[in-house]
């Protein structure tokens, strides 16, 4: 039998990455629904979904779930809930939030810092990762890897931070670098017996590769995500799954699309930029609203819209912004031709507030949006950016899991 085992297990090895990426985005729920996805019989498929429960990957319930494919009670599958995690962070303009999640998006535990963001990356690059490694010690899961996002472009393959316009880090800073320094000064641990090595992309890049395996943007084809979170607007497009980076992952800076030419001037060197007309501070701006230090800019515009939206200066205000950002997303809709557009951070806010209104200057402005509608959708994950981290960090176990965890 263990011999018989084995040999489907070798005919089905190349699958084990597959398999667990159907499990950990949920669309493999049960063993019948692993097989068909995958193709294979069922005696591959189990020994497959074996080989993973072997790995401390995922659970196969041994009691019958409802009936699979052929009409047969079919075993459940599930990620493992003491499985090992990756170490995710997010640095931002107000501060840092670190976190350890599972597979299938999880997360396990939380650690969210406040600080000013100083000149100097390792600073705070620091100071997150000691807040990882504090929830590695606390929690004593095994980590797999580490992801980090930031509110920059990152260049591929050598992970600096080009444009970091609202922070004061200097262009060009060793984001990577210095997050995989940190890992291993702080001791975090990767696969095997080295220090976990650092993954670095942009914020909002990583939010929508978030979405679209757990939340708004499951099972689009072409995925749009806009979002602005603390101080700017960023953009990411996944097309069949992949995130799409560009030559060098300096893709999609739809922040710098000009959409009032008279506008406020951009850090970019342009005037009317979307990441200084439709941002949190441009929102409060023109609800005549003086930013304070207590919260992040990003809540202060979120409670003012839950808690006075009635306010005519504030609902001119979210009409201004929803005009400006219809104008942007219909010259994007235009050019990328999505069949879904996301949206995060306080554009989530503003179409929750007026779903029509937005949805009524992208039709007007754009010739897809006319003829064929695009939804538009808010995002639905809490913290997408670190979930997006920790996808990155996760990638390569979905890539190979036997290799990377055994």
């Amino acid at each position: 039998m263990t011999q018989t085992r084995t040999t489907r297990l070798e005919r089905g090895r190349g699958a084990l990455g597959p398999a667990l990426e159907l499990v950990h985005t949920g669309r493999a729920p049960t063993r019948a629904v692993l097989t068909a996805e995958l193709g294979v019989t069922r005696a591959t498929a189990g020994a497959v979904a074996a080989e993973l429960e072997a790995l401390g990957l995922i659970t196969v319930d041994a009691r019958p779930a409802a009936a699979g494919s052929q009409g047969r009670p079919s075993h459940r599958l599930s990620i493992a809930p003491g499985g090992p995690v990756v170490l995710a962070a997010q640095i931002h303009a107000d501060g840092f939030r670190a976190a350890l999640v599972g597979l299938g998006g999880r997360m396990v535990a939380t650690a969210p810092g406040c600080m000013t963001v100083p000149a100097d990356p390792s600073h705070i690059i620091d100071a997150v990762v000691e807040a990882g490694a504090g929830l590695l010690r606390e929690t004593g899961r095994r980590c797999l890897g580490a992801g980090l996002a930031v509110p920059s472009a990152v260049a591929e393959p050598d992970g600096t931070a080009l444009n970091p316009l609202h922070l004061s880090w200097p262009a060009g800073a060793p984001v990577s670098r210095l997050f995989t320094e940190a890992l291993a000064k702080a001791g975090v641990p990767g696969p095997g017996e080295g220090p976990a090595t650092g993954v670095t992309g942009n914020d909002v890049n990583l939010a929508a590769l978030a979405e679209h395996r757990h939340g708004a943007g499951r099972g689009a084809r072409h995925l749009l995500c806009v979002a602005t979170g603390h101080r700017g607007v960023g953009g990411a497009l996944v097309l069949d799954g992949r995130l799409h980076s560009g030559s060098s992952g300096l893709a999609l800076e739809v922040g710098h699309l000009t959409v009032n030419p008279a506008g406020l001037p951009c850090h970019c060197g342009s005037r009317g930029c979307l990441d200084v007309e439709t941002d949190p501070l441009a929102f409060l701006t023109a609800a005549g609203r003086t930013p304070g230090p207590e919260v992040s800019l990003l809540q202060q515009a979120r409670d003012l819209l839950r808690t006075e939206y009635a306010d005519p200066s504030v609902r001119a205000a979210a009409e201004l912004i929803v005009d400006r950002l219809g104008l942007g997303l219909a010259g994007l809709v235009n050019i990328l031709n999505p069949d879904r557009i996301i949206l995060g951070g306080l554009h989530r806010a503003l179409l929750d507030a007026d779903p029509e209104r937005l949805r009524a200057v992208v039709a007007d402005r754009s010739l897809w949006g006319r003829s064929g509608s695009v939804p538009i959708l808010p995002c639905t994950l809490d913290h997408n950016s670190l979930i997006g981290a920790a996808e990155a960090a996760w990638q390569p176990v979905l890539d190979d899991p036997l290799t990377v965890v055994s």
